[in-house]
């Protein structure tokens, strides 16, 4: 079972565009593919639907990926082997971190449109960073028309953001704010043709500095345009916030579940990050990071609960992701052969 453990993950997560995929792995392209490398057979068995009994739990076309979790493998390999991989491990999507390929060369936007797409997998999303306080930044705050030329010009549907809310601060007139820009960013987003989407982590469940019984995220829902601001739950940090806030400042109980999120407003979480952790009572995020299906959260209950509202089974994305896989590729593997062999109980 691979765990991790790290000094803050949250904060690590929260990356701009740069340097996201600049981290060097250290060992030859050949032996960084070998490592992860799965019979063909395998692989299409379990993309295929045919690992078990009953309706498969994963809607078919809706498997994807977070960039990030791979981008060891992009900076040494390029995207070219990586999407190879991943395209032999039955993933439909991709979800970038950034358009940069490290030492394997400079690549255009149109080449990697073209590639994702020669591999079988839909450029689904992206991550920015929301601001900087350099001009110049290539965050939604600072040249938001830049950003959403390159989304255009990937095909992307989507184009969002893994920074909190925070940019103001933590109070209620902090986030109505930053729900403000949010608005502004979705409704420049929906006139190219796309949707703006926050991806959470942890915090953004935590309550007001200036009223302790508003859970900011809440303001985040209830301030933004429904029609115009999107969400990408990572369940992951969902959970964790369910951990680390389910009391407020005071004591008092204040228990929230985070798929009644979704469940009540499902139109709004086009896109899910589906990442494990082991239940540890003892770490300040309440679980240790790990492969989809290594850990305790119950992805065939989550993703079956929203793909049968009605309407809803093709209606959201699935990207699979892990902040600092022990081997990103055979995360790749193993969590799409996870997700793929869930059935729907009877």
């Amino acid at each position: 079972m691979s765990r991790i453990s790290q000094p803050d993950p949250e904060l690590t997560h929260r990356l701009t565009r740069r340097g996201m995929l600049g981290v060097a792995a250290g060992a030859t392209a050949a032996a960084l593919v070998g490592a992860a490398a799965t019979p063909a057979g395998a692989a299409t068995e379990a993309a295929s639907g045919r690992a078990g009994r009953g309706r498969p739990v994963l809607p078919p076309g809706r498997l994807g990926i977070q960039l990030y979790s791979l981008r060891d493998k992009v900076s040494t390999l390029g995207f070219a082997p990586v999407f190879a991989e991943l395209e032999k491990y039955g993933y439909d999507e991709v979800e970038f971190a950034g358009y940069t390929q490290g030492s394997a060369g400079p690549i255009t936007l149109a080449q990697l449109k073209r590639l994702a797409r020669n591999h079988g997998l839909n450029p689904i999303g992206s991550h920015v960073g929301y601001y900087s306080d350099d001009p110049n930044a290539y965050t939604f705050a600072q040249n938001l028309t830049k950003v959403l030329d390159d989304a255009q010009a990937l095909g992307l549907k989507h184009i969002g953001t893994a920074s909190g809310p925070f940019r103001y601060g933590s109070t209620v007139d902090a986030w109505k704010r930053a729900a403000e820009e949010f608005n502004t960013y979705g409704a420049a987003a929906r006139a190219r043709g796309m949707k703006f989407y926050q991806h959470n982590h942890s915090e953004e469940f935590s309550f007001a500095t200036d009223n302790p019984k508003v859970r900011l995220y809440d303001v985040l829902l209830a301030d933004t345009d429904p029609d115009l601001v999107f969400l990408e739950m990572d369940i992951f940090w969902a959970y964790s916030g369910q951990f680390r806030f389910s009391k407020r400042p005071d004591g008092t109980a204040a228990p929230f579940e985070p798929l009644d999120y979704v469940l009540k407003q499902p139109h709004r979480y086009p896109l899910f990050h589906v990442k494990d952790g082991v239940s540890d009572p003892a770490n300040t995020y309440g679980y240790r990071m790990t492969d989809v299906g290594d850990g305790d959260i119950d992805y065939q209950r989550f993703i079956s609960a929203v793909t049968r509202l009605r309407g809803e089974r093709f209606a959201h994305h699935w990207q699979a992701e892990h902040d600092q896989p022990t081997d990103s590729l055979t995360f790749a593997r193993r969590s799409s052969e996870h997700l793929h062999s869930l059935r729907e109980k009877c």
